[in-house]
Order: C-alpha cells, then sequence, then structure tokens
C-alpha cells in the first residue's frame, strides 16, 4: 500500500559538464536536431538545455524548484530524464508522464535508472522504490518494465533506444523513419564542390545502392550542382561510369537491407507503405514486383527466427564471427557481413531491450534466443582484451541483465581475436599471426585454464613466454 511522504526531489539534480546519457543517444539517433524544438521535462539545473542550446537546437526547460516559471508549450521532442524514478507517488508518476507525452507533437523521450543500479543506491525499501538517507526517492526499472510502462500510459508502441531510454512516437511515420536509420543508416555522400564531383558522388551512391538516387534524396548542394542536368542524362552518366558488377552488388544489398528493415518492422510493428521513409518506398518499388511481396518475403526471415536448425546453419555458413557450442560472438566492425537472419536477430534485441552505446561484441545464442552484447574497450589495444562489461536480452521472455567487471581482479579475456572479426577487416591479419605464434609457444594446449586473467597469466609462464603489444616474446630472467 502506498505511504505518503514529502520527497526532496530536487536533492537529485545534479550539476553537469556535458550532455546527459539520454541526450547523447538521441542526438546521436537524430532525435534532437537543430530543426526541432526540445522542452527538458524536470530539467533540473538545466545543464542538458545549454548544452542543446551551445548544439545549436531551440531548446527550453522546465522544472518545478528550478524552472518554475519556463512556459509548458509544446515542442517537438521532450526529454523526461529520470523524472519517473524519482517520483515516490504512483499515480503523480503516471500523471507527469502524460503531461510529458502530451507535451510532446514528435517524439517523447523517456529514461529511468534501472535494477542492476541497486547496489550504488544506499537506503531502505519504501513503496516500491529505496528511500535514501537524503530523504531522496529512487524506483528502479527493468528495461522491459519501462518500456511496457510508457507504452500503457502513451497507447503507442515504443522504441528502447539504449537500457533504459524509451523513444515513444506521436505517429508511425516518425517511428518507422527512426527504425530505417537504426537498422540500415544512409550512406554517406562523397564531399562536392562542382559538376564532376557531383557526378562522382552519384555514381558512388548509384553503385552503393544499385539504383540512382532520386532527387529528393540528394543533399541539397548535389541537387544543386546538378540541377541543369535532364534526368534521361543523369541516368545515362551513371550508367557509363559505373561498375556493372558494384551496381550489382549493390543491388543485393539493399535488397537484403530492405527485408531486414522490413522485418525489424513487423517485429516493432508494421504501417502502411506511404508511411514508410521514402528511401524505403523507393527501394521496394525498384526490387520487388509490390509491397506485398516485399513484406511476405521479410515476414519469411521473420518467421525463421524461430527454427533452432536454421539459425545454426545460418551461423555455420556465416563467413564472419567465432562459433561455439552455446553461441556465435561477432565483433561489431563485422556484424554488416553477418546473413541477414542473424543481423534481424540482433536489431530485434536492440528493438526490444536497447542496444547499451559501448559494447564489442554481440553473443548470440543458436539454442533459444538471446543476445548479450560484451563491452572489452581495449580490444584494438590489449592482444587479450579484458572484459568490463555485459548487457544480456532474452528474446522469448524480453528480461534484461546487466553485469559489470569492473571490480574483478581475474576476468575472463579473449584469444584468437581475429575470428571475431571479417577476414577484410584491416588488423585480422595481426591477429591472426599472433594467434599462430602463440599456438606454436603451446599456450592453447590447455584450454580450461586460460579464459581468465590469472589462468592466461600462469601459462605464459608455464611457456616462458611474454607479450610486448601484439608480439609474442620469450620470457626475460628477472
Amino acid at each position: 500500500m502506498y505511504q505518503a511522504w514529502g520527497s526532496e526531489r530536487r536533492l537529485t539534480a545534479i550539476g553537469r559538464t556535458a550532455l546527459s546519457y539520454p541526450a547523447r543517444q538521441a542526438l546521436a539517433d537524430r532525435q534532437l536536431i537543430p530543426e526541432r524544438t526540445v522542452l527538458d521535462y524536470g530539467c533540473g539545473r538545466g545543464d542538458d538545455v545549454r548544452a542543446l542550446t551551445d548544439l545549436d537546437c531551440s531548446a527550453s526547460g522546465w522544472d518545478p524548484h528550478y524552472k518554475p516559471d519556463t512556459p509548458l508549450t509544446p515542442a517537438n521532442v521532450v526529454l523526461l530524464t529520470y523524472i519517473l524514478n524519482v517520483i515516490e507517488d504512483p499515480a503523480e508518476r503516471r500523471r507527469t508522464l502524460a503531461m510529458a507525452w502530451e507535451l510532446a507533437s514528435t517524439v517523447l523521450v523517456v529514461s529511468a535508472r534501472l535494477t542492476w543500479e541497486r547496489a550504488r543506491v544506499k537506503g531502505t525499501e519504501f513503496n516500491d522504490g529505496v528511500l535514501t538517507g537524503r530523504q531522496t526517492f529512487q524506483h528502479l526499472y527493468h528495461p522491459g518494465e519501462l518500456r511496457a510502462y510508457v507504452e500503457q500510459v502513451t497507447g503507442r508502441r515504443c522504441v528502447s533506444a539504449a537500457p533504459g531510454i524509451v523513444y515513444a512516437f506521436k505517429d508511425d511515420t516518425a517511428r518507422l523513419s527512426y527504425l530505417a536509420h537504426r537498422v540500415v543508416p544512409d550512406a554517406a555522400w562523397l564531399a562536392s564542390a562542382d559538376t564532376r564531383s557531383a557526378l562522382a558522388a552519384l555514381v558512388d551512391q548509384f553503385e552503393r545502392r544499385g539504383r540512382l538516387p532520386r532527387v529528393e534524396e540528394m543533399p541539397s548542394a548535389v541537387a544543386g550542382l546538378l540541377a541543369h542536368l535532364k534526368p534521361n542524362e543523369l541516368k545515362r552518366i551513371a550508367r557509363d561510369s559505373s561498375d556493372p558488377d558494384k551496381v550489382a552488388e549493390g543491388a543485393k544489398r539493399t535488397t537484403l537491407r530492405t527485408l531486414l528493415f522490413l522485418a525489424v518492422e513487423l517485429f516493432n510493428g508494421r504501417g502502411p507503405f506511404g508511411q514508410l521513409p521514402l528511401g524505403v518506398q523507393i527501394d521496394v518499388r525498384a526490387f520487388f514486383s509490390s509491397y506485398k511481396e516485399a513484406c511476405r518475403r521479410s515476414d519469411r526471415l521473420l518467421f525463421k527466427l524461430r527454427d533452432d536448425q536454421y539459425i545454426r546453419g545460418a551461423m555455420n555458413a556465416s563467413t564472419v564471427g567465432k562459433l561455439t557450442p552455446t553461441a556465435l560472438y561477432v565483433h561489431q566492425r563485422a556484424i554488416e557481413h553477418l546473413p541477414t537472419v542473424l543481423r534481424l536477430y540482433e536489431h530485434c534485441a536492440s528493438i526490444a531491450a536497447g542496444r547499451p552505446q559501448e559494447w564489442t561484441i554481440a553473443k548470440m545464442n543458436h539454442q533459444g534466443r538471446a543476445v548479450s552484447w560484451l563491452h572489452y574497450p581495449d580490444f584494438d589495444k590489449d592482444p587479450h582484451p579484458r572484459i568490463i562489461s555485459s548487457y544480456h536480452v532474452d528474446l522469448k521472455t524480453l528480461d534484461a541483465s546487466h553485469t559489470s567487471y569492473s571490480a574483478s581482479t581475474n576476468r575472463p579475456l579473449l584469444h584468437r581475436k581475429h575470428e571475431f572479426l571479417a577476414p577484410q577487416d584491416l588488423n585480422a591479419a595481426r591477429y591472426e599471426r599472433l594467434t599462430r605464434s602463440e599456438v606454436r609457444a603451446g599456450l592453447y594446449q590447455n584450454p580450461h585454464l586460460i579464459g581468465t586473467e590469472a589462468g592466461w597469466e600462469a601459462e605464459l609462464e608455464r611457456c616462458g613466454r611474454e607479450l610486448r603489444g601484439h608480439r609474442l616474446v620469450r620470457r626475460t630472467g628477472k
């Protein structure tokens, strides 16, 4: 039963010298752009507002204690940053979320602290949260709980942008545009200063996409430089100047990416053709006989996620990643080289519970459906990088968990780094040479011992070896 109590909520407002984590995520996801107005609802001391203003965003902030006189007028983007977790009254919590949603005309960005932070919140249990020694309150959320709560109050299908960050869009057009950017980011256009360089940029896009971009898809600078050329003339120049093999490869890649997007869209809620981003609409018309056919094929792709045998076959056929008896491990740089169904696997988990901002390797189970994002911050510097954290999502239950290894004195570490990368990765050959030298030295004779820092160091000593960067050398006497 709820107990009434006056929380010192103002004490939870901390000072920042940089953008908050949710604001950085929204900025990276192109939800915070100069063309949109922003309201930080419950802005505290206003640090996000000042930082966004410095980035040329039209931002304002309201707070009942620090900024009570700011007019509460609708904005394109409303930030509700770490507010829901400090409200001890569930009814007021719900009213606050409803008011923030009413003020948002495009997207509401909601963030809250998560249950795995409980050890850092000192206090006693109170209502559905924790009462701290400073007389502040914290209700900690499971990632799935936060998303479900926002969906319940807003009545909209929401997207988990990252652990503890949820986007609620006012209409499906905005939601689908976000999903398209997240699943299939736009290829950057080459810089253009004159007609010749603009044509080179057009040809590059033609080869990448497998189709000519329309004027509406071109950067304004490119469109302006090519405005004097007729459409048929542009087509002729592009086809004469392009590599047919690259165009064919680009068409294949775009077809698979379109299927990937449509499958993710179905997982999150499919809209009508007219609500799709323009680029996706053009891709569907260019590479499929109809929208119905494209949806049918993407539906089959999503259905295959349920088939353990099919997923294991896709993992066996993959040219990238390290396959173990339980899962496939793939470096972030190699994800785009995975078979489409495995990319869909990873994307569905990220949409359901949020992909962490910092991660190095994705682990995808081939029995059951679960994805873990593992963070090895020194992957390219350390010949055997140590894990810092793991974020795990079960796709069947949508339960998520976080494990930190930062305080561990005997962390798990990686071997055979090249196996996590695509063969064409610039570092793969160097890492493979290190692996071969370690095998020759006998360091992998006891695989059950080398998975942790202490065990690996013991094997290095046994074999009389030490590492200098990515070179294995004989251990010097001490």
